[in-house]
């Protein structure tokens, strides 16, 4: 378990799973969401930041981190249930969140899902649930090519785990503008969880949920019969090699309070990138 100032660590039991939970601070709940493949380490830069006004907690989602791994329960609708069940167990009603990636979409679930239970929302480089089904949107999903890798049985877990992580250490390095944001140690952090078979699974099989059975329903407007209620602000890097701002487009009808903010010369992980940046968001944004 890496060390960081002021953080301590639980592990909390949900139905099915065991769930570890980074926290620091105190005040008003800040719950913040990982995507792939990375893991709480993610905020490392955003929590000291955060963490002056309120009580920060950074869940292992289901699969990562030093969460358990199940082989089942990795359909994103059961994922915002982990967090939602987590927020029931510590007894926040209601909190403040982000979510980034993969976390960033679960983020949005439970926006859609559980109204009452979000303050506000911050959403970074992540795909939102009410996409366009048209050309335009089908073209940007081409910049998606590696998830059908990953969702393959046998060879996604392969691709994952393997010792050396080639294909992994290359999305890492190529989601970034600026390739000096990722130490040495940083990046250890992330694969080495991933060398655990149960974690490799866990990998393809959140790609394989997505691809086989959440894709075709999302663009055929699965969630617009849902209402985005929540305050929302999203920041997206432009550097994005796998998220189009054509992806971004379309939620206008289904917001009552969304803004998108474009970030030029910042890729995929903008939480790594431009630390500062967002948490100079997330204040102001949270203390409205």
């Amino acid at each position: 378990m890496p060390e960081l100032a002021g953080v301590e660590h639980r592990f909390v039991e949900l139905p099915g799973l065991r769930m570890h939970i980074a926290m620091a601070g105190a005040g008003e709940p800040v719950v913040l969401l990982h995507g792939w493949p990375q893991h709480w380490w993610a905020w490392r830069h955003l929590i000291p930041a955060l963490a002056e006004r309120y009580r920060v907690i950074c869940p292992d989602q289901r699969g990562f981190g030093w969460s358990d791994a199940p082989p089942v329960g990795y359909a994103k609708d059961q994922l915002a249930t982990d967090i939602v069940q987590l927020l029931d167990k510590l007894g926040h009603q209601r909190v403040r969140l982000v979510g980034h990636d993969w976390g960033g979409f679960i983020g949005f679930l439970i926006c859609l899902r559980h109204p009452e239970r979000v303050e506000r929302y911050l959403a970074l480089n992540t795909a939102h649930p009410f996409p366009r089904g048209d050309a335009r949107t089908l073209a940007a999903l081409s910049r998606l090519w590696f998830q059908p890798l990953i969702a393959t049985p046998r060879l996604g877990p392969r691709l994952v785990g393997s010792p050396r992580q080639r294909f992994v250490r290359w999305l890492l390095d190529s989601g970034n503008v600026d390739e000096s944001v990722w130490s040495g140690q940083d990046t250890e952090l992330y694969l080495a969880q991933l060398r655990e078979p149960a974690r490799a699974r866990a990998s393809s099989l959140l790609y394989r949920t997505f691809l086989m059975h959440e894709l075709l329903p999302g663009l055929r407007g699965h969630y617009k019969q849902l209402r985005l209620r929540t305050p929302t602000l999203f920041l997206h890097g432009t550097g994005d090699p796998t998220l189009h701002p054509a992806l971004l487009r379309g939620f206008e009808p289904y917001a009552d309070d969304l803004t998108l903010e474009l970030v030029d010369g910042v890729g995929h992980f903008i939480a790594d990138e431009r630390p500062e940046l967002v948490a100079d968001r997330a204040r102001e944004f949270f203390a409205r």
